[in-house]
């Protein structure tokens, strides 16, 4: 194939403000490339509105239209590109060379400790600078001393896989202590070794906690709109492909979803259109075909895999609140890819939920649970008690998880 070049990857912006931007992306295909390429836009807080996908199994050539999301206003649309670069399978010279050797191996684990006065709404507002420096948190604990002041310990992971170098180190502290001024007190980077690592994994939900997160009426917790997904599958309108045609609610990361799921299942788009939102619902036409390369003929194939769509586009993620002793504690889950990825911006989306509702966290961590049939991944975030929403009432309770699935699933 050669190597790529910058056209690879184009950015066009809108003509007019508030028109989408045309990201275009040429290049050597592979299995799961769109639902890579979907994550990374998704990671920069963008909304795809609309998407053509074309694939002969050798070369693609995807055309998305996105529009970043209300809570993230600053994109870096060079970083954006670059991202999507490296992900194409071909080199683009040593930069991109660098990023690409390091697909296969986990990337390492660091620790960013942020001294500074507390205040409400501070965890998501570090959390905000982390996510434009493109850091992903895999586990946060937060500790408030008694005269107002609070120690947030984030580890966290580089998308740019540079923090080893001393100048994204202090470009990352630098960025801190400018964004959060007098508030600001003290920050320190370091590799996290096997003794931070092993603080990563939390101990086992509750029993209690777990059925009710991860049982069979999990799947309700969105409500009414989770059963308004139609698949309708063609066998005869194309001679080589299997024609999947669905019509669902909008949703935040739904492309994103579509594609994942397909991925995991081993089932291969070779022609995709996803159409712009009208009333709040998306129609999407897929052209696809089996591991064999042929139609999805069985009629179980096509079930188990239309289930498994509707499934994961009903109930992507799981919010409720449980009692943890005294306190309360808000969990949110989200199936885990089988690459092992988790889905990318919910603890921003999260804590951006609480701060909007005035609500303080005491503290957080994410961690792995297993099920019969796949990994979660799992936010478990203590809450302080609120004057206005306080936590003993069951109205209280359900208007915190509506705003965080709300947020969370961009409604």
């Amino acid at each position: 194939m050669g190597i790529l070049n910058d056209d690879a990857v184009l950015v066009e912006p809108g003509k007019l403000s508030g028109d989408p931007t045309i990201v275009t992306v040429n290049c050597p295909d592979e299995s799961g490339l769109g639902s890579t390429l979907c994550r990374i836009i998704l990671e920069f807080g963008l909304s795809i509105t609309r998407a053509d996908f074309s694939t002969d199994g050798r070369w693609c050539y995807i055309v998305f239209w996105v529009t970043p999301d209300n809570s993230s206003p600053k994109i870096d649309w060079n970083s954006l590109k670059n991202r999507l670069l490296s992900a194409c399978p071909s080199c683009l010279g040593s930069f991109y060379l660098s990023l690409q050797s390091n697909v296969s191996k986990p990337p390492s684990l660091y620790l960013l400790k942020f001294f500074c006065r507390d205040r409400k709404g501070l965890l998501h507002d570090v959390t905000k600078v982390l996510t434009e420096l493109e850091f992903t948190i895999q586990r946060v604990k937060v500790m408030t001393t008694p005269d107002g002041r609070v120690l947030d310990m984030f580890f966290i992971t580089d998308a740019m896989d540079l923090l080893h170098t001393r100048q994204r180190q202090t470009e990352t502290c630098d960025h801190l202590t400018a964004v959060f001024g007098e508030h600001g007190v003290s920050c320190e980077l370091e590799l996290a070794g096997p003794e931070l690592e092993s603080m990563q994994r939390f101990s086992s939900l509750p029993p209690l906690a777990a059925d009710e997160l991860f049982g069979p009426d999990g799947s309700d917790i969105r409500g009414s709109n989770s059963n308004k997904a139609v698949l309708t599958v063609d066998n005869h309108l194309s001679p080589a492909h299997t024609l999947l045609q669905i019509h669902c609610v909008d949703q935040k990361g739904l492309f994103y979803d579509i594609l994942r799921t397909s991925k995991d299942c081993d089932v291969h788009i070779a022609y995709g259109r996803f159409s712009s939102k009208v009333k709040g619902y998306r129609n999407l036409d897929l052209f696809v075909r089996g591991t064999d390369g042929k139609k999805i003929a069985d009629p179980k194939h096509q079930a188990n895999f239309c289930a498994r769509l509707k499934e994961e586009m009903a109930c992507p993620l799981r919010v409720i609140i449980v009692n943890r002793g005294p306190d309360s504690e808000l969990l949110v889950a989200n199936p885990v890819e089988l690459s092992g990825k988790g889905r990318p911006r919910v603890f921003y989306d999260v804590t951006l939920a609480l701060k909007s509702l005035g609500i303080c966290i005491f503290s957080a961590e994410i961690g792995r649970h297993s099920t019969l049939d796949r990994q979660w991944e799992v936010y478990r975030f203590l809450l302080d008690e609120s004057r206005e929403l306080p936590l003993a009432s069951l109205r209280a309770r359900n208007q915190i998880v509506d705003r965080v699935t709300k947020t969370l699933m961009g409604w």
